[in-house]
């Protein structure tokens, strides 16, 4: 699943600071599931940014470039 844009991100911020409606109206207004806007505004406390974090990795790939020539 992609991540959510910074401007989305950044609305749904505004929303919740100016306590336009609760948390879980405007998650439905902006089509988002409530624990996300907790987990937004926990990592603007805890970071001080809403960007989307990296990727957090995975299981590696189990084949290399030297397994290309055998596949190809």
């Amino acid at each position: 699943m992609a991540a959510y844009s910074l401007d989305l991100r950044q609305r749904i911020v505004d929303a919740v600071e100016l306590g336009l409606e609760s948390k879980r109206k405007i998650a439905e207004l902006f089509g988002v599931h409530e624990s996300f806007i907790y987990k937004l505004l926990r990592q603007k406390r805890d970071r001080g940014d809403i960007a989307p974090l990296p990727h957090g990795g995975g299981a590696s790939a189990l084949l290399t470039q030297d397994h290309l020539p055998q596949v190809d």
